[in-house]
């Protein structure tokens, strides 16, 4: 099974879902497709790396599963085991269908670097409306509400009481100081960062100009995603690197490369701030924005 295990792994993740939502266990759900309880098994832990669109249909036929979900699913098996995985928005899943959220939601823990703006995890609700507002000029503000909500209830994973998952993200200066919306409202939104960065489960910098290239070369936005160990310490699932694009989001689980954005996040944290003096930045920056002018 060379190749990105990406899309084999989410689109088994979404089959338990969906098959645990319709109240099936493994073994009846099995017995519905005529197929063995091990073969299922396999599909729901990606493990498969060619499934029909036929098979697919049925199982979400079984599950009752939406239309669009069902189509997405097909998409999803559809995609070729590339070392790293290109997904174009809109190419064969919808694109109203999150892939992303699904790895977000599964995932332990999140290293985070963004040169570009503030991580959705800590927007605001008028920082992501602005972005959204303004990225999708022709959508009704019913839909718009409707995507800023989405985005704010992402939020969760980082503080519910339960298995918070861990953050560790740096932000480049330049992203602080961009105005979004209005001046109060990066006041807002650097107060957010400043209260995000005080949760236990939250370790946040800043990577100030003066860093310059800390890698020796530019490097765009890039998030890494880890799903825990067993009990034996073994990853249960491989990690991945998320890189979102302007049409589309390539994800990376080769061993080689996760490991080199993870060394070039090293190298970029050894630049940055610490925790208390980005704090620092981050009120002191909030002070800036909320002086008349």
């Amino acid at each position: 099974m060379a190749g990105s295990t990406v899309p084999r792994r989410q689109l088994g993740r979404h089959l338990r879902e969906l098959r645990s939502a319709a109240g099936l266990t493994l073994t009846t759900a099995a017995e519905l497709m005529q197929w063995s309880f091990n073969m299922l098994q396999r599909v729901e832990k990606g493990q498969v790396d060619k499934i029909r669109d036929v098979d697919i249909r049925e199982l979400c036929r079984i599950y009752g599963a939406e239309p669009e979900q069902a189509k997405a699913l097909v998409g999803l098996a559809r995609q070729a085991n590339a070392p790293e995985w290109w997904h174009a928005y809109g190419d064969l899943i919808p694109e109203n269908f999150d892939v992303y959220v699904g790895l977000e939601n599964a995932a332990k823990k999140l290293t985070i670097y963004q040169s570009e703006l503030v991580p959705g995890l800590f927007q605001t609700p008028r920082y992501t409306q602005t972005l959204v507002t303004v990225g999708r000029p022709d959508d009704r503000a019913a839909e718009i509400e409707r995507r800023v909500q989405l985005r704010i209830k992402r939020q969760t994973l980082v503080t519910r009481h339960t298995n918070p998952v861990e953050v560790v993200v740096i932000v480049h200066e330049s992203v602080l100081r961009q105005v979004i919306g209005s001046r109060q409202a990066m006041v807002e939104q650097m107060r957010a960062l400043i209260d995000a960065s005080r949760l236990p489960n939250v370790t946040l910098q800043v990577l100030p100009y003066e860093a310059g290239y800390p890698t020796g070369a530019q490097i765009g936005p890039f998030t890494i995603l880890e799903f825990g160990a067993d009990s034996k310490g073994h990853p249960v699932e491989p990690s991945v690197v998320y890189m979102e694009g302007f049409t589309g989001a390539l994800y990376v689980d080769k061993p080689s490369s996760v490991e080199q954005y993870g060394r070039a996040y090293r190298t970029i944290q050894g630049a940055a701030m610490d925790v208390q003096r980005s704090r620092r930045k981050l009120r002191d920056l909030a002070e800036e924005f909320g002086r008349e002018h």
